[in-house]
């Protein structure tokens, strides 16, 4: 179900000042729920769910009350590249799901380095089965990643 309800009280985000433009304060919001890199990925999607619903040209409320009723059900899954039989594979490493997502998307290079180490990482961002988007991130450091044991799929 898209477009429809009331907006929920709870996560909304900065997005390119729609915040300010929704509740008509001006200034930057102190802690954006999601940054501009992340909403750059979401945003497409957020807005083919709405056309799938007949809208258009959302509004700014609009798309921020689509945000809020799909953050619950979105998810990142955290793998990095690693070599496999003279090829490359990506090993999963990490699932975080609505807000548990925060602290990666915060600072995804230090969230992945402070964790894992460095290496060549990989975040998917699916809506329940549906894929959204995927970025690489590159945090330099020593790949502590091989002794983390591989996140069974689901």
């Amino acid at each position: 179900m898209c477009c429809g309800g009331t907006l929920r009280r709870g996560p909304l985000a900065t997005v390119s000042g729609r915040i300010d433009e929704v509740t008509g304060r001006g200034g930057k919001t102190e802690h954006p729920l999601i940054p501009a890199w992340a909403w750059v990925l979401l945003e497409p999607y957020v807005d083919r769910r709405l056309e799938a619903c007949g809208l258009a040209n959302p509004s700014p409320r609009q798309t921020l009350e689509e945000l809020a009723r799909l953050w619950p059900d979105l998810s990142c899954t955290l793998m990095v590249q690693e070599p496999w039989m003279g090829t490359i594979r990506f090993k999963r490493l990490l699932r975080l799901r609505g807000d548990e997502m925060r602290p990666f998307f915060e600072d995804p290079e230090g969230f992945l380095r402070e964790r894992f180490g460095g290496g060549k990482f990989k975040m998917n961002l699916h809506h329940g089965m549906n894929f959204v988007n995927t970025k690489n991130f590159k945090p330099e450091g020593p790949p502590r990643w091989q002794a983390v044991p591989e996140l069974a799929e689901e």
